[in-house]
């Protein structure tokens, strides 16, 4: 009978489905080879929409995370010698889901770190080796010692370490553009304000930390051929962003100014892993190690609770078995995995306009929308958008949680 679960990765999908394993009798293991948890004000500003909002419900956690929800109220399109455009940022929502919730990940992190006390982490390590026979797998970690489990899940983000060791590289689906998320001064920032700017090829986005005394700042940009940077060379990061800036207006030399400060330095391609199963043997991948849609286009977050609470619920209703649960998993997750796919590659040119004309247009659109009448405003925001598809792709329910038998 499937009992012990290794778990790889501590960000979000990896504590979701700790909690869920645990609720439904499994014994959980997770390993990160971060030192620590990555809490507090860590992180950028991540959302929750529609069937996420349930699991964080039946989790146990949604009242947490509405406590240190992001206070964004107000989208303020700046363009420098133009009129600044304030919009509505919850009407602008409507278009994504019914529900949403923004919150940063280093709070959402902290929130399913307390929810999975008494859980087993490991942390500082991660996993060197897998070796599967017909009754379990045995593990390797980089810290050298050797366990044994029934099976093995890869949480463990868009550079997954599990998807490489099991199903070797995997090309990533390159969708033209960079996003980097930094710490700026809260002098960058205004209370209750996402402020915005775009130009050609460009878009930021500079927001609060709710009570604190920082700010982030979310940098996107175009990019036609793939730079192919060490995503764990911050100096060569760091210098990435300054080339990809050099000469842009508005709050960009202040930003550019605080980067050799900034400790904090998260910059990634927007690509997307894109598998025809993320199963093979006693392993499986949940969230982006299996089907990253995107960073910052695609719904990612929503994806990683979603596909832990149901990988965890399939493995509970099969009794263990996963030879039926990780197929019932894939059937499940697979039509709002594909639609979020579909958005996210569509995603970048709406975040970042290429022309001076494109810019003003978006900007004009921004500003009518919030004042149409809802139903109208919904379905303008609809068109071309397949985020709300996505969402609604999965039906959810509360799975039972079954307590298995003991070993015989």
């Amino acid at each position: 009978m499937t009992r012990d679960v290794l778990v790889s990765g501590a960000s979000v999908a990896g504590p979701m489905l700790a909690y869920w394993l645990r609720e439904h009798g499994f014994r959980p293991v997770v390993v990160e080879r971060t030192p620590a948890i990555r809490a507090g004000l860590g992180g950028h500003a991540v959302d929750l929409f529609g069937p996420a909002v349930d699991v964080a419900a039946w989790t146990g956690i949604l009242d947490d995370v509405l406590a240190v929800r992001t206070e964004t109220r107000v989208l303020a399109l700046e363009q420098p010698g133009r009129r600044t455009i304030r919009v509505d940022a919850e009407k602008l929502a409507e278009g994504f889901a019914d529900r949403s919730v923004e919150v940063l990940r280093g709070h959402l992190t902290r929130i399913l770190h307390e929810r999975t006390a008494g859980i087993e982490y490991r942390f500082g390590d991660s996993i060197a080796a897998l070796a599967e026979d017909a009754t379990g797998v045995d593990v390797t970690f980089a810290g050298g010692d050797r366990r044994r489990f029934d099976l093995v899940v890869g949480a463990d983000g868009l550079r997954s370490g599990v998807r490489r060791l099991v199903f070797g590289e995997q090309p990533l689906h390159f969708l033209h553009g960079y996003v980097a998320v930094l710490g700026v001064p809260a002098e960058m920032t205004e209370p209750g304000t996402a402020r915005v700017h775009t130009a050609p090829g460009l878009m930021i986005a500079c927001y609060p930390v709710r009570d604190s005394d920082e700010g982030r700042a979310v940098v996107v940009v175009h990019r036609e051929e793939e730079a192919h940077l060490d995503h764990r060379d911050v100096d060569a990061q760091k210098a990435f962003l300054r080339t990809a800036l050099a000469g842009a207006g508005w709050e960009v030399p202040r930003l550019l100014e605080h980067l050799d400060d900034v400790e904090d330095l998260y910059l990634d391609s927007i690509s997307q892993v894109r598998m025809p199963t993320w199963s093979r043997g006693r392993v499986t991948l949940v969230g982006d190690a299996g089907f990253s849609p995107g960073a910052a286009v695609g719904g990612g977050t929503t994806l990683a609770v979603v596909s832990a609470y149901v990988l965890a619920g399939e493995l509970a209703a099969a009794g263990g078995d996963h030879t039926v649960a990780f197929g019932a998993y894939e059937r499940r997750i697979r039509p709002m995995v594909e639609a979020s796919w579909r958005a996210g590659q569509g995603a970048t040119t709406t975040l970042v306009p290429r022309t001076e004309r494109q810019v003003a247009t978006r900007a004009r659109l921004s500003a009518l929308v919030p004042r149409l009448p809802r139903p109208l405003r919904r379905a303008l925001l609809s068109i071309g958008d397949g985020h709300a598809k996505a969402f609604n792709a999965i039906t959810l329910q509360p799975y039972r949680p079954t307590h298995l038998p003991e070993h015989g």
